[in-house]
């Protein structure tokens, strides 16, 4: 269970550290341009445990999957990106990945 929660927190703190990238407009502003690197780290020390013990694939594939779907939905509700029914069906796809391959890691236990 620990290492499920440490890939949770690793996708929030990898979600926070791509917020703040945006966030650092090319890195003229320091705070975010620092706290890009502090997220980033800790996001992947967070993933380092959770690999012990989750598949690579599928911790991976959650992380990075997780991660794109939520700062999609940053980028469209807090950036006022737009919406398209194209980038609303490549989100779901993303997702249904995540799962499918979340379904074949327990199927094969």
């Amino acid at each position: 269970m620990l290492h499920w929660l440490c890939l949770a927190g690793a996708i929030v703190l990898e979600v926070a550290g791509t917020t703040s990238m945006k966030l650092a407009q090319g890195f003229s502003r320091p705070l975010p341009s620092v706290l890009l690197f502090v997220f980033y780290a800790a996001s992947f020390a967070l993933m380092t445990v959770a690999v012990k013990k989750i598949d690579m694939s599928v911790s991976y594939a959650i992380w990075s999957g997780v991660g794109t779907a939520l700062i999609a939905l940053i980028g469209f509700g807090w950036f006022k990106e737009p919406v398209t029914a194209l980038k609303v069906l490549s989100i779901f796809l993303i997702v249904v990945g995540v799962v499918g391959l979340n379904v074949d890691a327990w199927r094969m236990r």
